[in-house]
This record gives structure tokens, sequence and C-alpha cells, in this order.
């Protein structure tokens, strides 16, 4: 779905990932990325720290699976599906 979300590209440019996933400004996803606080690896197109910044779609999918396993756990335990 992502691959078409984003025409085949293999890179998404951090601003599109900051808007359609987590509705937040282009800097301020870089500064969580870059704190730790989202758990993302970010590419660098160059070595200068101003370079086009991206997320490649595997590492996207991987951190959206990630999310969804966490989420069904909580619903689980919330909901006392995971009790023996």
């Amino acid at each position: 779905m992502l691959m078409a979300m984003y025409s085949g590209r293999p890179v998404i440019p951090a601003e599109d990932v900051a808007r359609d996933f987590f509705e937040l400004s282009t800097e301020k996803f870089i500064r969580k990325v870059s704190s730790g606080h989202i758990a993302l690896p970010l590419i660098r197109m160059e070595a200068s720290q101003k370079c086009a910044k991206g997320v490649h779609l595997n590492d996207l999918a991987a951190y959206l699976d990630k999310q969804r396993a966490a989420a069904l756990k909580e619903c689980e335990q919330l909901n006392g599906n995971g009790r023996s």
C-alpha cells in the first residue's frame, strides 16, 4: 500500500511522512526523530545539515507494523483477551 501511495519511490520525503502520518511540521518531525521520540531512521541525501531528508519505504513500513502490534497488544490487555 505504501508503495502505491508514494508511486513506488524508495525514499519518501520527510515532509510527506510528517504530514501523512504524524500531522507535524517537517521541522518538528525531524526534531522528534533526532531526539529519539520517533524511532525512525532519517536518510540525509548529502552530508549537509540542510540537505533533503527522507524515510526509506521499508523503514516506514516496519515502524507502522511495530505501532500496530503495540496497539493490538494494548487493545487485548484492555479488553481482557490476554487472560488465562
